[in-house]
Parts: C-alpha cells; sequence; structure tokens
C-alpha cells in the first residue's frame, strides 16, 4: 500500500491536499502518472499544507463566485441543438459535453461535473445537476431541440 497527497480531486478518494492510502499499482500506473497524485514525503505534507491555508482564504470567494453561477445558470434554460429523426429520437445520445458546450456562453464548467440522471436520447426537456463547488449545486433545465 502506497502513501500519497492528492493534487487534483479524484472522485471516490478525495480533493487536492487530502493524503490517502492506496493499492501500489493504482498509485503507481494510474494517480502518480496522471499528476493526480504525488507520493507522500515530509516535505511534500507541509507544502501540502501551506496550499490548504492559502485556499482557505480564497474559499469563500470561490463559494460566492459558485453561487453567482448557480444563479446565472438556473434563470434561463440551456438549450442544445442536436440531430434528430423523424419520430424526435437522436443519432447518438446528449453527452456532458455537448451541455457544457452549450452552457459555456454563461459560466464555464467541466463536463466531468455535470450529472445526468439518464441518457438522453430524444427530444425534450430535461434537467441536469451541476457540481459548481462542493456545497454549491445548480439544478439546470436543459432543452434538447432538432436540427433544422
Amino acid at each position: 500500500m502506497s502513501k500519497i497527497i492528492l493534487t487534483h480531486e479524484v472522485h471516490g478518494l478525495g480533493v487536492a491536499g487530502d493524503v490517502v492510502v492506496v493499492k501500489d499499482g493504482y498509485a503507481n500506473h494510474f494517480l502518480v502518472p496522471r499528476k493526480l497524485a504525488t507520493p507522500w514525503s515530509t516535505g511534500a505534507e507541509t507544502s501540502i499544507e501551506a496550499m490548504r491555508k492559502a485556499q482557505r482564504g480564497r474559499e469563500l470567494a470561490t463559494i460566492e463566485e459558485a453561487q453567482a453561477a448557480r444563479d446565472a445558470l438556473q434563470a434561463n434554460p440551456v438549450v442544445v441543438t442536436v440531430k434528430a429523426g423523424e419520430s424526435g429520437r437522436l443519432f447518438g445520445a446528449v453527452s456532458t459535453g455537448d451541455i457544457a458546450d452549450a452552457i459555456g456562453a454563461r459560466a464555464k464548467v467541466d463536463k466531468r461535473r455535470i450529472h445526468v440522471a439518464s441518457p438522453i436520447k430524444a427530444l425534450g426537456e430535461y434537467q441536469v445537476k451541476v457540481s459548481l463547488h462542493g456545497d454549491v449545486t445548480a439544478t439546470v433545465d436543459v432543452h434538447v431541440v432538432a436540427a433544422s
């Protein structure tokens, strides 16, 4: 088992700055090569503590920005234009990347932070959840319309 320090948020494992213990293969072949984590050392842990202190100072402003982005996203529905057949079925599905591109004008959202309850494979109106911050989540109305 390897003790590592996360440098980015890893779903199901922790957030940046967390010290976690994972299996050697997961650390050596996935987390460290992708720069999601660094091996634990006392020097690395002290630098992480300094980063945490700086981040705490920025956190309040980040929460306020996330709340403002949530209000902007929830104010109007997001329209996604896709190719569809005569019956309203889509050629493929609407991905989180498509939704992130449509949202892009209002707020910068990473496609990995968009949660769709079930695949969107037909025209219509849907609701998706967007995690903007640890405590701030927006429920966004998505209108899927056919391209002309």
